[in-house]
C-alpha cells in the first residue's frame, strides 16, 4: 500500500447545509452520484455523505459525538490563518479557538463547520505551502 490517502468523507446529519457551508466558504462540488458531493482538494478529494450511511457502509457504531480526527488546513503565515477562521466564520462555523501561538512554534485556530467537523488552520514554519495547496514537509526542498 503507497503511503498515500485519497479520500476523506465526513458523516453529515443535512447534507444541503454542509454543502452550503463549503460552497459558502468558495469550495466547489465536482459532479457525484445523488446523495453524496465530492469537492476535488488538490490531488485529494472530500466527501460529504449522510452520516447513517456513511456508518453502515463503514462497519462501524456512531456514537454520535466527536469521531477522534481533527482535519487541517495549513497556510504560509499567520495573518492567513486569521482571515481563514474569519472566512469559516462568516459562512456559518463556530470559532473553537482563535488564532495562537503554539508549543510547536507555529500558530493555529480552530473553526467547526455546522456539522460538527473541527477544522484547524495553521502555519508551521517548519513545512510550505505551495502555490498548488500542496503541504510539504520539511522546507520543502525534499
Amino acid at each position: 500500500m503507497d503511503q498515500r490517502v485519497s479520500v476523506l468523507t465526513l458523516g453529515v446529519r443535512d447534507l444541503d447545509r454542509a454543502v452550503a457551508f463549503y460552497q459558502a466558504l468558495r469550495w466547489e462540488p465536482a459532479p457525484a452520484p445523488e446523495g453524496v458531493v465530492f469537492f476535488q482538494t488538490g490531488g485529494f478529494v472530500v466527501a460529504l455523505w449522510d452520516r447513517a450511511a456513511l456508518e453502515v457502509d463503514s462497519c462501524v457504531e456512531d456514537s454520535g459525538g466527536w469521531g477522534g480526527a481533527t482535519l487541517a488546513y495549513n497556510v504560509n503565515s499567520r495573518e492567513e490563518v486569521d482571515d481563514v477562521l474569519d472566512e469559516a466564520e462568516a459562512a456559518g462555523a463556530t470559532i473553537g479557538r482563535r488564532g495562537a501561538g503554539t508549543f510547536w512554534g507555529g500558530y493555529s485556530g480552530i473553526f467547526i463547520d455546522p456539522e460538527g467537523h473541527p477544522w484547524e488552520v495553521a502555519h508551521n514554519p517548519f513545512w510550505n505551502v505551495t502555490e498548488d495547496g500542496q503541504t510539504i514537509l520539511g522546507d520543502g526542498r525534499g
